[in-house]
Parts: C-alpha cells; structure tokens; sequence
C-alpha cells in the first residue's frame, strides 16, 4: 500500500500528483497490461534484443560526433 503523507499547507492537488507519481513508479498498471494477453518468451526476448541493438546504434552515433 502507497502512503503519501501530506504536509501541513500542502494542496490535495499536489499530493495527488505525487501519489500517482509513485504508482506508476511501482510498475502496476504496466503489469496488468501485460499480463492482459500471453506474449511467447521468444518474442519478448526478440523484442529485448531489437532494443539492446537500437540503444547501442544510439550510443555509437553519439560516441562518433
């Protein structure tokens, strides 16, 4: 369970801004979209590895300016 305590003379509107803030930190909704329809290990691996080579293409390019 999320606490968030709210400080004296904060504005509810804050708070909730750093509630949600830290929800979406916890990775919640990520997870139940996710788990919404089975992925094949294979293509979440095909997927990490896609990734992996678009991050380093990122890096190179940068490393060459």
């Amino acid at each position: 369970m999320i606490i968030i305590p709210v400080k004296e003379g904060e504005s509810i509107d804050r708070a909730l801004k750093r509630y949600k803030r830290k929800y979406e930190k916890t990775g919640v909704v990520k997870e139940l979209r996710a788990r919404q329809q089975y992925t094949k290990p294979s293509v979440i691996k095909r997927a990490a590895h896609m990734k992996a080579v678009y991050v380093q293409k990122l890096r190179d390019a940068e490393q060459n300016m």
